[in-house]
Parts: C-alpha cells; sequence; structure tokens
C-alpha cells in the first residue's frame, strides 16, 4: 500500500511540475500518433504498419544491450534506412493528398463570413429538397460542400455563380440539358460559389465497381479536402454522402438530414433547429419566406 501511494505521489509531482512547453510537446505527439493511426486505417495499411512493428522488434533484439546480434543488427539498420524512402515511394499519392488538405487549410478563418444556424439549417432544408426531387426522378447531382479547406482549384474549373441555395436552383442546374450538369456544385459559406466544376477521382482501387464516375470524383474530393460531399445516383436515385475518403449509401431522407445537420450546423443549434424542420416541413412555406 505504502509503494502504491509513494507512485501515486511521485507521479502527481511530476504532472504538477510540467511546464507549458512540456504540455504543448506531449500535445504535439499525441497528435502526430492520431493523424499516423488514423491514416493507418484510412490507407489499409495496417499490415504494412505490422511489418514495420516486427522489424523495430527485431532491431530492438539484435541491439548490442539484448542479444548483440551485430550483423543482423547492421542489416536491419539498413532497411530501416532505405526504408524511409520506400515509405515516401509507395505512400505517395495519400502523403500528397494529405499535404494538399494541411495547405488548404484557412488558417485565418476566423475572419471569414460566419453563417448563423438559421441560415444554414435553410440551406440544408432547401439541400435535402432538391435531393428528394432529383432522387425520385433519378437525376445525377454532385453537390460540394466547403468547410475548412479551401476548394479554390475545383471552383476555378468551374463557372462562377455566387447565388442563395435553394431547391429550384439546384435543380435547373442539374437539370439533363443544363450545360452544368455533368459537373459538381459546390457551396460556400451558405452560398452556391460555383457550378460545373470537375473534382478530382478516388485513387482507392477498392472501391466497389458499381460506383459510377459521379461516386468516385466524390470520394476523391472527400480524400483531399474535409468537404462534405452529397451524391445522387442517375442510375438507382440513391442518396449518399462522402466524407473523409468514405461513401455513406442509400440514405432515407431523415438519416440524410441528420447528417448534414449534424455535420454542417453548429452543436448548439442540431437539436432545436431539428425539431423547428419537423414541424414545419412544408416547401411552401419555405418558398414564402
Amino acid at each position: 500500500m505504502s509503494d502504491f501511494v509513494k507512485n501515486v505521489t511521485d507521479n502527481l509531482r511530476l504532472v504538477l511540475s510540467m511546464s507549458l512547453s512540456d504540455v504543448l510537446d506531449v500535445l504535439i505527439v499525441a497528435v502526430a500518433v492520431y493523424a499516423a493511426i488514423s491514416f493507418i486505417r484510412r490507407t489499409n495499411s495496417i499490415r504494412f504498419a505490422q511489418g514495420i512493428l516486427l522489424l523495430l522488434v527485431a532491431l530492438w533484439l539484435s541491439s548490442p544491450s539484448m542479444l548483440n546480434l551485430t550483423l543482423t543488427s547492421f542489416i536491419l539498420r539498413q532497411v530501416f534506412e532505405i526504408g524511409v524512402l520506400a515509405v515516401v515511394v509507395l505512400f505517395q499519392p495519400e502523403i500528397r493528398r494529405a499535404l494538399e488538405r494541411v495547405g488548404s487549410y484557412r488558417i485565418f478563418s476566423i475572419f471569414g463570413r460566419d453563417m448563423g444556424g438559421q441560415a444554414l439549417d435553410k440551406v440544408i432544408r432547401q439541400t435535402v429538397y432538391a435531393c428528394e426531387d432529383m432522387s425520385g426522378s433519378r437525376t445525377g447531382a454532385l453537390i460540394v460542400f466547403e468547410r475548412t479547406n479551401r476548394l479554390n482549384e475545383p471552383m476555378a474549373s468551374g463557372t462562377q455563380i455566387d447565388a442563395l441555395v435553394s431547391a429550384e436552383l439546384l435543380k435547373n442546374i442539374f437539370f439533363h440539358n443544363s450545360p452544368l450538369h455533368d459537373g459538381a456544385v459546390i457551396v460556400k459559406d451558405g452560398r452556391v460559389a460555383a457550378a460545373g466544376c470537375m473534382l478530382p477521382l478516388s485513387e482507392n482501387a477498392n472501391l466497389s465497381r458499381d460506383l459510377g464516375m459521379r461516386h468516385r470524383a466524390g470520394i476523391g474530393m472527400s480524400e483531399r479536402s474535409d468537404a462534405l460531399v452529397v451524391i445522387v445516383s442517375e442510375e438507382t436515385g440513391g442518396i449518399s454522402v462522402a466524407q473523409d475518403g468514405l461513401l455513406k449509401r442509400h440514405l432515407s431522407q431523415d438519416t440524410f438530414e441528420a447528417l448534414l445537420r449534424r455535420e454542417l450546423l453548429p452543436e448548439e443549434n442540431q437539436g432545436r433547429k431539428g425539431l423547428l424542420a419537423r414541424l414545419k416541413r412544408t416547401k411552401g412555406s419555405d418558398d414564402a419566406q
């Protein structure tokens, strides 16, 4: 018991003696470890990570302090030195996408336009209405909601619009005979910023073969940014959402709306606005506003 109390006291003393730089150091390492684990899970490279771990264990066992296997230790050290270059080559697409996301991060986004919960709520409702109608008529659609990462490059590939988000506008853009229906609509700061935008296709070789170009473009955009991408299938009318390289397919109307609210609305507005939308869920009331 005395040993336990002594250990607790020593640990508490160590924590209290930490300076601000020590706390910052620990946070940086924790974020780096979390990012590495997320990267491994997202790129399906768990077996590769297991191989690296086994090599590290072998290097430790062959060190002079353990089994003192001089030749084995020398070879393993050389393997690790060359392995750094091999990792860069093998994971070049993933590393490039990660750097793109970091480079497009809006450091000064605090000075940007601050959309209120009511305005965003209307954007979400109009998007849901439009996707419902396009799903019923099997009209293909691709809607990208910009969040922290800037989407200037995809926006430059399309036609600049800068208009309020409305169900009728979205349906007209994606109408079969519209010149902009093949590209994506990008919603920025609660407004339709551009249409007919070209998005990068996903390079994930494990995607289902029944996914068309529209779904692959949506997934590719979500891999390179933190954008939320809504896809309406032209073949089946199914509504899907791509986020962080993952695709959620065949969403019901309620699930789709709840997902948009959870990801786009400020937390303090989610429950209140969701209840209000259910009580006032008529298109006529929206058109009258």
